[in-house]
């Protein structure tokens, strides 16, 4: 099962605090428990590490996620399709075409059952696009991609003066 597969992840959640690292794989372990024949796809990108969860290899067939900003460190729990799915309580942020997220600061005050609830229901939506003859992989770790320049965490972007 891929929840032992941590090589690249760890290694990408080197740089981050402690208590950000393991809340991130806090909430691994919490997607795992639920769909552990999903895929797990993992981005080291240059503002963030990334974790999204598929029935397949494709990002865009994503469910669930998990991003950890270098600049300030916010863990979010998301959803790629999150303006798809109910929010009756109303506590996913984000107001673009798609993405939807909840900010966790602290594991105590994730709201698990709630959550769950939407998880299995982005997960129903997540199936109902799944191209028709699309090959379904099962329980995989897969390292999508790794940026070769990275935000050092923290750390904001020096602010380019205009030129005159």
């Amino acid at each position: 099962m891929s929840l032992k597969d941590t090589k690249d992840l760890l290694k990408f959640l080197e740089p981050f605090p402690e208590d950000v690292s393991a809340t991130a794989l806090w909430l691994r372990k919490f997607v795992w428990s639920m769909y552990p024949d999903a895929n797990e796809l993992i981005y080291d990108n240059y503002n963030a590490v990334a974790v999204g969860w598929s029935p397949t290899d494709r990002v865009s067939d994503t469910f669930c996620s998990i991003a950890v900003g270098r600049s300030s460190y916010n863990v979010h729990f998301g959803f790629y399709w999150g303006s798809r799915i109910s929010d009756p309580q109303k506590k996913l942020l984000g107001q673009g075409n798609q993405y939807r997220y909840v900010l966790v600061r602290d594991k105590k005050d994730f709201p698990k059952e709630y959550i769950r609830r939407l998880v299995k229901e982005a997960y129903a939506y997540s199936l109902s696009r799944v191209k028709a003859g699309t090959a379904p992989l099962k329980g995989k770790t897969i390292t999508k991609s790794i940026s070769p320049s990275k935000r050092k965490p923290g750390k904001r972007p020096k602010e380019k003066k205009p030129v005159n």
